[in-house]
């Protein structure tokens, strides 16, 4: 399982950056058949988010801890933090990553909220165009995130089978 969620941040990590190309290149639109407007960053910052959450349960699976539903997202934050960063076997800085990525996909669901009112003021361009910067932002702190945990499990501590 562990492996099973190490891979599964990876590859949410190769869909953010996927569609920040998409999104960034006109031949890969052209390819799609998108309109040339079309832009996918709020997904890239959701998928950046998945591929950090699922790689922290991977370390969290790594010392026999297994989080679930109901509030899975905030079960397996919690444990990371009480395990690992307060425990000073990870850095502080992996634990502020988390928050943000965090931070992040709820400032989505309330620009979500706050769109269903202001639609009728706005194009639909604004706000996916002003997700480009925290976009960008998000795959660098998903990169960073996978590669630290990578690097902390591969270099001994003891992985129970899960």
């Amino acid at each position: 399982m562990i492996r099973i969620y190490l891979e599964r941040g990876e590859n949410e990590l190769q869909v953010a950056k996927i569609l920040k190309k998409i999104t960034e290149e006109k031949e890969a639109k052209k390819y799609f058949e998108l309109e040339e407007e079309s832009t996918f960053y709020s997904s890239v910052i959701s998928h950046s988010y998945y591929a950090v959450f699922f790689t922290a349960k991977a370390m969290l699976l790594s010392k026999g801890i297994k989080t679930e539903m109901p509030d899975v997202h905030k079960k397996t934050y919690e444990a990371f933090e009480e395990n690992f960063v307060k425990t000073g076997v990870l850095d502080v800085e992996l634990l502020r990553i988390y928050q943000r990525m965090i931070v992040r996909a709820d400032e989505l669901l309330q620009i979500f909220k706050d769109e269903k009112w202001k639609r009728g003021h706005f194009t639909y361009q604004t706000i996916p165009q002003a997700n480009k910067e925290p976009a960008e932002q998000s795959i660098n702190n998903a990169l960073t995130f996978l590669k630290n945990i990578r690097l902390v499990l591969e270099r001994g501590i003891p992985i129970k089978s899960a």
